[in-house]
């Protein structure tokens, strides 16, 4: 599968894709916007996500902006560190997390009123590009002399998420033992291998359409059957500490059209709403409680 196929949106750099989102045309299927003498109680939102979803929330953002003239006052940071603030007190309007169970546990404790499925991550095999060491599949990460570059000790869930992974596979020990460099980013995973410092990596298809990385590596698929059900699930819910909560649930009408999901395609994830995405909503079990 050649790189271009792994998802159906073009692949468009940051600033023509934004200009794109801008221009969408008027026919998209996105959420009634106020009308002109309507107005939402306050003209910013207090939103919080995981950082690996930055790339289609800030064009996403401007995009709202431009409809609404409402801000979106963004933090993007670990999933993990952001969601230990909020079950210790911190507050927040919108959070998009990682992991399923997360979410869940802030509904159970009453932060959050509502969750809604937002995306899906996937994983695949990377190589500089020309593929220099002929990698056709997972397996090949065992292979003999192939030059494996990974993240073990990157923040959760990306090393381990990947750890289990290989695993799965039954490569783990053998790409451990090939590894060349064993780091701590999954950004700097990529650098290192755009740069040829190794043969094969293995990272979130999100990460090939950043811009640094953007058209420079060459991207296979990995069969489903390995990933690691947990970190594959995004959602985004709605704060009990939402200040305007018709505000809140119009955001999220808007991050989950069909508009709004376009950005999150664009960025490398699996929309939820999508034949794939509902698929893995039904197969995960990412339903509110």
């Amino acid at each position: 599968m050649k790189k271009d196929d792994m998802t159906h949106q073009p692949l468009l750099g940051r600033r023509k894709f934004l200009a794109a989102a801008a221009g969408a045309a008027a026919g998209a299927a996105v959420p009634p916007i106020t009308a002109a003498g309507e107005r939402f109680r306050r003209s910013t939102l207090q939103v919080w996500s995981c950082g690996g979803l930055a790339e289609a929330f800030i064009p996403a953002h401007a995009r709202y902006k431009g409809l609404t003239g409402v801000e979106a006052a963004y933090t993007g940071a670990f999933a993990a560190a952001l969601g230990k603030s909020l079950l210790g007190g911190a507050s927040t309007e919108v959070f998009a997390g990682r992991v399923l169970a997360l979410s869940q546990k802030l509904r159970e404790t009453g932060n959050m009123i509502y969750f809604r499925p937002l995306c899906f991550t996937r994983y695949v095999l990377v190589t500089p590009r020309g593929n220099p060491a002929g990698i056709s599949d997972i397996h090949d990460l065992a292979r003999p002399a192939v030059r494996v570059i990974l993240a073990p000790e990157a923040s959760p869930p990306g090393g381990e998420a990947v750890s289990g992974l290989l695993k799965r596979a039954g490569v783990f020990e053998g790409a451990m033992q090939n590894a060349v460099i064993k780091g701590s980013c999954v950004q700097r995973t990529m650098e290192d291998l755009v740069k040829g410092k190794g043969d094969v990596s293995v990272v979130e298809l999100r990460l090939t359409r950043m811009p640094p990385f953007r058209g420079k590596a060459e991207v296979l698929p990995i069969p489903e059957e390995f990933f690691p059900p947990g970190p594959l699930t995004f959602t985004i819910g709605v704060m009990k500490d939402a200040r305007d909560r018709k505000l809140a649930d119009h955001y999220l009408d808007f991050i989950l059209s069909d508009e709004g999901q376009g950005f999150f395609a664009a960025a490398g994830f699996i929309p939820a709403r999508s034949v794939e995405g509902e698929r893995l909503v039904e197969k995960l079990g990412v339903k509110d409680a």
